[in-house]
Protein backbone atom coordinates (compact mmCIF):
# COMPACT_ATOMS: atom_id res chain seq x y z
CA UNK A 1 0.00 0.00 0.00
CA UNK A 2 1.22 3.51 -0.49
CA UNK A 3 2.02 5.50 1.86
CA UNK A 4 0.93 9.46 2.36
CA UNK A 5 3.04 11.25 0.36
CA UNK A 6 5.93 12.48 2.17
CA UNK A 7 5.55 16.55 3.06
CA UNK A 8 9.48 17.44 3.56
CA UNK A 9 10.49 19.81 0.81
CA UNK A 10 13.11 18.50 -0.58
CA UNK A 11 15.65 21.11 -2.04
CA UNK A 12 15.61 20.71 -6.15
CA UNK A 13 18.94 21.64 -8.46
CA UNK A 14 19.15 22.05 -11.95
CA UNK A 15 21.60 20.02 -13.15
CA UNK A 16 23.98 21.52 -16.21
CA UNK A 17 23.95 17.90 -17.77
CA UNK A 18 24.98 18.04 -21.32
CA UNK A 19 23.81 20.87 -23.78
CA UNK A 20 24.02 18.44 -26.66
CA UNK A 21 21.82 16.20 -25.35
CA UNK A 22 19.56 18.29 -24.54
CA UNK A 23 19.24 19.37 -28.07
CA UNK A 24 19.09 15.73 -29.23
CA UNK A 25 16.37 14.28 -26.25
CA UNK A 26 13.86 17.00 -25.26
CA UNK A 27 12.97 15.26 -22.01
CA UNK A 28 12.79 16.55 -18.81
CA UNK A 29 14.14 13.91 -15.95
CA UNK A 30 13.43 14.49 -12.46
CA UNK A 31 15.60 12.62 -10.28
CA UNK A 32 16.84 12.04 -6.62
CA UNK A 33 20.61 12.13 -6.51
CA UNK A 34 23.56 11.06 -4.50
CA UNK A 35 26.05 14.06 -4.05
CA UNK A 36 27.84 12.56 -1.12
CA UNK A 37 28.20 9.64 0.56
CA UNK A 38 26.16 9.94 3.95
CA UNK A 39 23.88 12.84 2.57
CA UNK A 40 20.28 13.27 1.82
CA UNK A 41 19.50 12.34 -1.90
CA UNK A 42 18.87 15.73 -3.49
CA UNK A 43 16.02 16.31 -6.08
CA UNK A 44 17.41 17.40 -9.42
CA UNK A 45 16.00 18.57 -13.26
CA UNK A 46 18.62 17.91 -16.04
CA UNK A 47 18.00 16.39 -19.70
CA UNK A 48 17.69 12.99 -20.56
CA UNK A 49 20.97 11.55 -21.56
CA UNK A 50 21.36 11.35 -25.31
CA UNK A 51 19.83 7.75 -27.16
CA UNK A 52 22.53 5.91 -29.29
CA UNK A 53 21.06 3.59 -31.58
CA UNK A 54 20.55 0.81 -29.01
CA UNK A 55 19.09 2.96 -26.37
CA UNK A 56 16.15 3.10 -24.97
CA UNK A 57 13.89 6.10 -22.43
CA UNK A 58 11.87 4.45 -20.11
CA UNK A 59 8.97 5.97 -18.32
CA UNK A 60 9.90 4.63 -14.83
CA UNK A 61 6.71 3.46 -13.00
CA UNK A 62 8.56 1.57 -10.17
CA UNK A 63 12.40 1.50 -8.65
CA UNK A 64 12.66 -1.10 -5.66
CA UNK A 65 15.06 -0.13 -3.22
CA UNK A 66 18.08 -2.54 -2.49
CA UNK A 67 20.33 -2.63 0.55
CA UNK A 68 23.08 -2.27 -2.66
CA UNK A 69 21.76 1.25 -2.40
CA UNK A 70 22.36 1.73 1.07
CA UNK A 71 25.67 0.49 0.60
CA UNK A 72 26.37 3.21 -2.00
CA UNK A 73 24.87 5.67 0.11
CA UNK A 74 25.88 4.68 3.23
CA UNK A 75 28.93 2.52 3.60
CA UNK A 76 30.65 4.02 1.45
CA UNK A 77 30.77 1.15 -1.42
CA UNK A 78 31.99 2.80 -4.56
CA UNK A 79 30.05 3.48 -7.52
CA UNK A 80 31.41 2.92 -10.96
CA UNK A 81 30.12 6.10 -12.25
CA UNK A 82 31.43 9.65 -10.61
CA UNK A 83 29.10 11.38 -8.15
CA UNK A 84 26.76 12.87 -8.58
CA UNK A 85 25.04 10.07 -9.58
CA UNK A 86 21.23 8.63 -9.43
CA UNK A 87 20.71 5.82 -7.65
CA UNK A 88 18.36 2.55 -8.69
CA UNK A 89 18.75 -0.49 -9.97
CA UNK A 90 15.39 -2.31 -9.69
CA UNK A 91 13.51 -0.34 -12.38
CA UNK A 92 10.34 -0.87 -14.12
CA UNK A 93 8.37 1.44 -16.83
CA UNK A 94 7.43 2.02 -20.28
CA UNK A 95 9.32 2.36 -23.18
CA UNK A 96 8.52 6.10 -24.37
CA UNK A 97 11.35 6.93 -27.01
CA UNK A 98 14.52 4.65 -28.46
CA UNK A 99 17.32 4.72 -30.89
CA UNK A 100 17.05 4.03 -34.44
CA UNK A 101 18.18 0.38 -33.52
CA UNK A 102 15.59 0.07 -30.69
CA UNK A 103 12.33 1.47 -32.18
CA UNK A 104 10.45 -2.26 -31.86
CA UNK A 105 10.44 -1.08 -27.77
CA UNK A 106 8.66 2.06 -28.27
CA UNK A 107 5.45 1.63 -25.91
CA UNK A 108 6.57 -1.66 -24.35
CA UNK A 109 6.34 -2.12 -20.79
CA UNK A 110 9.20 -3.92 -19.53
CA UNK A 111 11.64 -4.81 -16.43
CA UNK A 112 15.09 -3.39 -17.22
CA UNK A 113 18.30 -5.81 -15.98
CA UNK A 114 20.11 -4.78 -12.82
CA UNK A 115 23.49 -5.98 -14.31
CA UNK A 116 22.87 -5.68 -18.39
CA UNK A 117 26.19 -7.39 -20.45
CA UNK A 118 27.41 -6.74 -23.75
CA UNK A 119 26.14 -9.64 -25.78
CA UNK A 120 29.56 -9.85 -27.65
CA UNK A 121 32.61 -10.30 -26.07
CA UNK A 122 34.14 -13.50 -25.53
CA UNK A 123 32.77 -14.04 -21.70
CA UNK A 124 29.00 -13.15 -23.16
CA UNK A 125 29.30 -15.66 -26.07
CA UNK A 126 30.64 -18.10 -23.01
CA UNK A 127 27.75 -17.62 -21.35
CA UNK A 128 29.40 -15.94 -18.57
CA UNK A 129 27.74 -12.31 -18.98
CA UNK A 130 27.69 -11.72 -15.34
CA UNK A 131 31.47 -11.26 -15.49
CA UNK A 132 31.23 -9.37 -18.72
CA UNK A 133 33.58 -6.10 -18.63
CA UNK A 134 32.08 -4.02 -19.72
CA UNK A 135 28.56 -4.78 -18.29
CA UNK A 136 25.82 -2.26 -17.61
CA UNK A 137 24.55 -1.73 -14.25
CA UNK A 138 21.85 0.64 -14.06
CA UNK A 139 22.30 3.37 -10.48
CA UNK A 140 26.09 2.43 -10.45
CA UNK A 141 27.66 2.86 -14.03
CA UNK A 142 24.97 5.00 -15.38
CA UNK A 143 22.06 7.15 -13.74
CA UNK A 144 19.48 4.73 -12.12
CA UNK A 145 16.02 4.21 -11.40
CA UNK A 146 14.92 6.79 -8.11
CA UNK A 147 13.59 9.15 -11.56
CA UNK A 148 10.59 9.99 -13.84
CA UNK A 149 12.99 8.59 -16.72
CA UNK A 150 16.11 6.33 -17.52
CA UNK A 151 18.23 6.09 -20.24
CA UNK A 152 19.37 2.15 -20.62
CA UNK A 153 20.51 -0.05 -23.29
CA UNK A 154 18.00 -1.96 -25.15
CA UNK A 155 19.58 -5.36 -24.99
CA UNK A 156 18.41 -7.58 -22.60
CA UNK A 157 15.19 -6.02 -21.73
CA UNK A 158 12.42 -7.95 -19.86
CA UNK A 159 9.22 -7.58 -22.26
CA UNK A 160 6.03 -8.01 -19.99
CA UNK A 161 3.19 -9.22 -21.54
CA UNK A 162 -0.27 -8.16 -21.15
CA UNK A 163 0.41 -4.61 -20.70
CA UNK A 164 -2.63 -2.44 -21.64
CA UNK A 165 -1.25 1.03 -21.24
CA UNK A 166 -2.37 1.46 -17.97
CA UNK A 167 0.57 0.72 -15.17
CA UNK A 168 -1.57 0.06 -12.27
CA UNK A 169 -3.60 -2.50 -13.84
CA UNK A 170 -3.30 -6.25 -12.69
CA UNK A 171 -1.33 -8.34 -15.13
CA UNK A 172 -1.71 -11.91 -15.38
CA UNK A 173 -3.20 -14.40 -13.21
CA UNK A 174 -1.11 -12.65 -10.13
CA UNK A 175 -2.83 -9.53 -9.73
CA UNK A 176 0.25 -7.30 -9.54
CA UNK A 177 0.85 -4.05 -11.32
CA UNK A 178 4.00 -3.31 -13.58
CA UNK A 179 5.71 -0.82 -10.71
CA UNK A 180 5.32 -3.81 -8.28
CA UNK A 181 7.33 -5.95 -11.57
CA UNK A 182 10.48 -3.98 -10.53
CA UNK A 183 11.13 -6.13 -7.75
CA UNK A 184 12.22 -8.75 -10.47
CA UNK A 185 15.63 -6.90 -11.64
CA UNK A 186 17.08 -8.00 -8.16
CA UNK A 187 15.45 -9.55 -5.19
CA UNK A 188 13.52 -12.09 -7.80
CA UNK A 189 16.01 -12.43 -10.20
CA UNK A 190 18.95 -13.07 -8.78
CA UNK A 191 18.19 -15.91 -5.90
CA UNK A 192 16.19 -17.33 -9.38
CA UNK A 193 19.80 -17.41 -11.08
CA UNK A 194 21.51 -19.11 -7.94
CA UNK A 195 18.52 -21.76 -8.11
CA UNK A 196 19.09 -22.63 -11.92
CA UNK A 197 22.57 -22.55 -11.29
CA UNK A 198 22.77 -25.15 -8.54
CA UNK A 199 20.30 -27.78 -10.52
CA UNK A 200 17.47 -27.69 -8.13
CA UNK A 201 14.31 -29.42 -8.78
CA UNK A 202 11.61 -31.76 -7.96
CA UNK A 203 12.52 -33.67 -5.09
CA UNK A 204 15.14 -31.45 -3.84
CA UNK A 205 16.02 -29.60 -0.68
CA UNK A 206 16.47 -25.99 -0.40
CA UNK A 207 17.60 -24.04 2.29
CA UNK A 208 17.36 -20.17 2.18
CA UNK A 209 19.69 -18.59 5.48
CA UNK A 210 18.04 -15.39 5.30
CA UNK A 211 14.41 -14.67 4.95
CA UNK A 212 14.13 -11.32 3.97
CA UNK A 213 13.63 -9.63 0.51
CA UNK A 214 15.95 -11.46 -2.01
CA UNK A 215 16.07 -14.82 0.65
CA UNK A 216 11.74 -14.54 0.72
CA UNK A 217 11.40 -14.71 -2.60
CA UNK A 218 14.15 -17.58 -2.97
CA UNK A 219 12.07 -19.70 -0.95
CA UNK A 220 8.76 -18.94 -3.15
CA UNK A 221 10.91 -19.94 -6.62
CA UNK A 222 12.58 -23.19 -5.14
CA UNK A 223 9.20 -24.15 -3.89
CA UNK A 224 7.71 -23.42 -7.62
CA UNK A 225 10.63 -25.67 -9.14
CA UNK A 226 8.62 -28.62 -6.60
CA UNK A 227 11.64 -28.46 -4.28
CA UNK A 228 11.13 -28.81 -0.39
CA UNK A 229 12.00 -26.05 1.20
CA UNK A 230 13.68 -24.84 4.67
CA UNK A 231 13.91 -20.76 6.14
CA UNK A 232 15.92 -19.92 8.50
CA UNK A 233 16.41 -16.20 9.50
CA UNK A 234 16.11 -14.49 13.15
CA UNK A 235 12.95 -12.57 12.87
CA UNK A 236 9.80 -14.70 13.81
CA UNK A 237 7.64 -12.53 11.58
CA UNK A 238 9.52 -12.91 8.19
CA UNK A 239 9.18 -16.70 9.39
CA UNK A 240 5.72 -16.88 9.66
CA UNK A 241 4.71 -14.90 6.41
CA UNK A 242 7.20 -17.95 4.24
CA UNK A 243 4.94 -20.31 6.06
CA UNK A 244 2.07 -19.80 3.85
CA UNK A 245 4.57 -19.02 0.81
CA UNK A 246 6.60 -22.07 -0.14
CA UNK A 247 8.68 -23.01 3.02
CA UNK A 248 7.67 -26.54 4.76
CA UNK A 249 9.84 -25.61 7.67
CA UNK A 250 10.75 -22.31 9.60
CA UNK A 251 13.60 -21.94 11.99
CA UNK A 252 14.23 -19.29 14.39
CA UNK A 253 18.14 -19.76 14.12
CA UNK A 254 18.82 -16.30 17.17
CA UNK A 255 21.81 -18.05 18.94
CA UNK A 256 21.79 -21.33 17.65
CA UNK A 257 25.18 -23.01 16.69
CA UNK A 258 24.92 -24.25 13.05
CA UNK A 259 25.96 -27.92 14.10
CA UNK A 260 22.50 -28.15 15.67
CA UNK A 261 20.26 -26.42 13.46
CA UNK A 262 21.86 -28.50 10.58
CA UNK A 263 20.63 -32.03 12.96
CA UNK A 264 17.30 -30.14 13.20
CA UNK A 265 16.97 -29.87 9.75
CA UNK A 266 18.53 -33.55 8.64
CA UNK A 267 15.93 -35.06 11.24
CA UNK A 268 13.10 -33.38 9.71
CA UNK A 269 14.34 -34.51 6.16
CA UNK A 270 15.16 -37.93 7.67
CA UNK A 271 11.07 -38.20 8.38
CA UNK A 272 9.97 -37.18 5.28
CA UNK A 273 12.49 -39.20 3.27
CA UNK A 274 14.06 -36.22 1.91
CA UNK A 275 17.49 -36.05 0.43
CA UNK A 276 20.05 -36.25 3.57
CA UNK A 277 22.94 -35.59 1.38
CA UNK A 278 23.42 -33.00 -1.45
CA UNK A 279 21.24 -30.22 -0.05
CA UNK A 280 21.04 -26.59 -2.15
CA UNK A 281 22.39 -24.02 0.29
CA UNK A 282 21.90 -20.56 -0.29
CA UNK A 283 23.11 -17.57 1.84
CA UNK A 284 20.69 -14.93 1.27
CA UNK A 285 21.20 -12.61 4.78
CA UNK A 286 24.14 -10.77 3.73
CA UNK A 287 25.57 -11.02 7.25
CA UNK A 288 28.67 -12.69 8.58
CA UNK A 289 26.68 -14.76 10.86
CA UNK A 290 24.39 -15.88 7.76
CA UNK A 291 27.27 -16.37 5.84
CA UNK A 292 29.01 -18.59 8.96
CA UNK A 293 25.47 -20.31 9.67
CA UNK A 294 25.34 -21.35 5.45
CA UNK A 295 28.42 -23.04 5.54
CA UNK A 296 28.08 -24.74 8.68
CA UNK A 297 25.19 -26.53 6.74
CA UNK A 298 27.43 -28.46 4.24
CA UNK A 299 27.03 -31.79 3.55
CA UNK A 300 27.87 -34.49 1.34
CA UNK A 301 27.78 -33.30 -2.38
CA UNK A 302 26.31 -30.13 -1.01
CA UNK A 303 25.84 -26.40 -2.96
CA UNK A 304 26.24 -23.21 -1.40
CA UNK A 305 25.30 -20.54 -3.11
CA UNK A 306 26.54 -16.83 -1.91
CA UNK A 307 23.69 -14.57 -2.88
CA UNK A 308 23.78 -12.34 0.14
CA UNK A 309 26.76 -9.14 0.72
CA UNK A 310 28.23 -8.06 3.42
CA UNK A 311 31.68 -5.75 4.08
CA UNK A 312 32.48 -8.19 6.88
CA UNK A 313 34.82 -10.98 7.34
CA UNK A 314 33.74 -15.02 8.18
CA UNK A 315 35.74 -17.59 9.88
CA UNK A 316 35.00 -20.51 8.04
CA UNK A 317 37.12 -24.31 7.61
CA UNK A 318 37.61 -23.89 3.76
CA UNK A 319 38.50 -27.59 3.39
CA UNK A 320 35.17 -28.93 4.49
CA UNK A 321 34.39 -28.21 1.08
CA UNK A 322 36.99 -30.93 0.37
CA UNK A 323 35.76 -33.20 2.43
CA UNK A 324 32.47 -33.14 1.47
CA UNK A 325 33.00 -32.70 -2.05
CA UNK A 326 30.92 -29.40 -2.28
CA UNK A 327 31.00 -27.15 -4.29
CA UNK A 328 30.15 -22.88 -3.17
CA UNK A 329 29.68 -20.34 -5.77
CA UNK A 330 28.77 -16.76 -5.53
CA UNK A 331 26.15 -15.18 -8.36
CA UNK A 332 26.68 -11.33 -9.57
CA UNK A 333 23.03 -10.28 -10.40
CA UNK A 334 21.27 -12.55 -12.83
CA UNK A 335 21.59 -13.12 -16.41
CA UNK A 336 18.78 -11.09 -18.87
CA UNK A 337 17.69 -14.61 -20.66
CA UNK A 338 16.88 -16.12 -17.41
CA UNK A 339 14.14 -13.17 -16.84
CA UNK A 340 11.23 -14.64 -18.78
CA UNK A 341 10.95 -17.73 -17.22
CA UNK A 342 11.08 -15.75 -13.48
CA UNK A 343 8.54 -13.61 -14.43
CA UNK A 344 6.44 -16.13 -15.89
CA UNK A 345 5.93 -17.35 -12.73
CA UNK A 346 5.31 -14.33 -11.19
CA UNK A 347 2.19 -13.75 -14.04
CA UNK A 348 1.46 -17.29 -13.28
CA UNK A 349 0.67 -16.40 -9.33
CA UNK A 350 2.93 -19.02 -8.14
CA UNK A 351 5.28 -16.66 -6.81
CA UNK A 352 3.88 -13.72 -4.75
CA UNK A 353 4.99 -10.25 -5.10
CA UNK A 354 1.82 -8.25 -3.31
CA UNK A 355 2.46 -9.73 0.51
CA UNK A 356 6.47 -9.19 0.42
CA UNK A 357 6.42 -5.36 -0.90
CA UNK A 358 4.72 -2.50 -0.30
CA UNK A 359 4.51 0.85 -2.55
CA UNK A 360 5.92 4.34 -1.57
CA UNK A 361 6.16 7.93 -3.38
CA UNK A 362 9.45 8.32 -4.53
CA UNK A 363 9.68 11.83 -3.16
CA UNK A 364 9.93 9.80 0.63
CA UNK A 365 12.92 8.60 -0.97
CA UNK A 366 15.12 9.82 2.07
CA UNK A 367 12.70 8.85 4.66
CA UNK A 368 12.37 5.22 2.86
CA UNK A 369 16.45 4.58 2.86
CA UNK A 370 16.81 5.62 6.83
CA UNK A 371 13.67 2.99 7.44
CA UNK A 372 15.57 0.11 5.64
CA UNK A 373 18.71 0.89 7.08
CA UNK A 374 17.15 0.76 10.57
CA UNK A 375 15.36 -2.28 9.78
CA UNK A 376 11.80 -0.29 10.46
CA UNK A 377 10.52 -2.04 7.10
CA UNK A 378 9.29 -5.48 6.87
CA UNK A 379 8.63 -5.43 2.99
CA UNK A 380 10.67 -4.48 0.09
CA UNK A 381 9.69 -0.75 -1.08
CA UNK A 382 9.31 0.27 -4.24
CA UNK A 383 9.65 4.31 -5.11
CA UNK A 384 6.13 5.09 -7.20
CA UNK A 385 7.87 8.59 -8.98
CA UNK A 386 5.74 10.88 -8.14
CA UNK A 387 7.68 14.28 -8.92
CA UNK A 388 5.33 16.80 -11.22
Amino acid sequence: MMTNRDTTTNEEVTATGDADAATRNATTVRAFEMSAGGEPLRLVSRPAAALGGGDVLVRVAGCGVCHTDLGFLFDRVRTRHALPLTLGHEISGVVEDAGDAATDWVGAAVVVPAVIPCGDCDVCRRGRGNICPTQVFPGNDLHGGFATHVVVPARGLCRVPGFTGDVNAPLGKSGVALADLSVLADAVSTPWQAIQRSGLGEGGLAVFVGAGGVGGFGVQLAAAVGAAVVALDIDDARLAALADHGADLTINVRDRAPRDVRKEIAAWARERALPRTEWKIFETSGTAAGQTLAFGLLNHGAYLGVVGFTLDKVDVRLSNLMAFDARAEGTWGCLPELYPSALELILAGRVKIAPFTERHPMSSINDVFTALREHRLQRRPVLIPDMQ
